[in-house]
């Protein structure tokens, strides 16, 4: 065989592949540029309308949408309380889904299929019915009463405060948290514990110098399939918070269905949508840089 023929058979293999490649994930690339990037590209394109005499869009090309966001403080006020709204609901998750998910990886033995269909079960039920639900155990005849008796305040109530609103957020998203640090942590070998141990480290540095590290592209995801539908929730805090906290969700609906202002609810919601791009993107490069420096302190 010479050098050409083996060279053509290179070319065409390599043809072949790409051929295949391409077949795959055309459906894929098609699906992604319909449902996410025609979308996005309709709502930037709203953003720089003006809203129509009946309300809707009408076509132009003006900053004013913008300017109104920026030069008007109470503008800001929704996207300021969901962003550290959601900041906390992420940590709220983060405390309680790590220590659950590494009891199922580590202690759970043959519950661990068990525990995990607990935790599926909750998605069977449709999420408004579940929010509504905490209506029930946060009012005053359960646990708003309860805890009034307790500490003497008839008029105590926790429905319609920022608390509620995030309970609900830490309820309605932990599932999303627990599950991708179950996997990472359920594929970990841990010998390596038992030897940080063996070798006369405390709980808290295997913990920080072994297991964290180990967990950590799992945090990541679980923060970011935490965070971003955090940001734009909103039948949470409308039911739970009673309207009175007022995130960007709110917002939006506000301007595209109250006021039918189509072009000033695209200009919000292409702000909301920068600001979980700034903030997930800090997050990953302080992770990461977080990351290489444990790793340069144990070299």
């Amino acid at each position: 065989m010479t050098a050409a023929t083996t060279q053509q058979q290179s070319a065409g293999g390599r043809a072949r592949s790409v051929l295949l490649t391409t077949a795959l994930i055309t459906p894929a690339g098609l699906w992604y540029l319909l449902l996410l990037v025609a979308p996005l590209a309709i709502i930037v394109v709203f953003s720089f309308g003006v809203r129509a005499p009946n309300g809707g869009y009408q076509p132009a090309f003006t900053f004013e949408n913008y300017l109104r966001l920026l030069t008007q403080p109470q503008r800001l006020e929704p996207f300021l309380t969901s962003l550290w709204m959601a900041i906390a609901g992420t940590v709220g998750c983060l405390l309680t889904g790590l220590p659950l998910a590494y009891f199922m990886a580590s202690r759970a033995g043959r519950r661990k299929g068990f525990l995990v269909l607990l935790l599926v079960i909750p998605f069977w039920t449709s999420f408004l019915i579940r929010t509504y639900s905490w209506l029930i155990i946060l009012g005053k005849d359960n646990l708003g009463g309860l805890i009034g008796t307790l500490i003497g305040q008839e008029d105590f109530r926790i429905l319609g405060t920022p608390f509620a609103v995030l309970l609900g957020l830490v309820y309605g998203y932990l599932p999303l948290m627990v599950f991708p640090l179950y996997v990472t942590l359920e594929k970990m070998d841990w010998t390596l514990v038992e030897a940080s141990k063996d070798l006369g480290a405390p709980r808290w540095a295997t913990f920080r110098q072994v297991t964290l590290p180990i967990a950590l592209p799992g945090l990541v995801t679980g923060s970011i399939l935490v965070f971003i539908p955090m940001m734009g929730e909103y039948v949470i805090p409308a039911i739970l918070g009673y309207g009175r906290t007022f995130l960007a969700g709110n917002a939006l609906v506000d301007a595209f269905i109250q006021t039918r202002n189509w072009p000033f609810g695209s200009a919000m919601a292409v702000g909301l949508i920068l600001i979980m791009l700034v903030s997930v993107s800090f997050y990953v490069w302080f992770v990461n840089r977080g990351s290489g420096a444990r790793e340069v302190s144990v070299l």
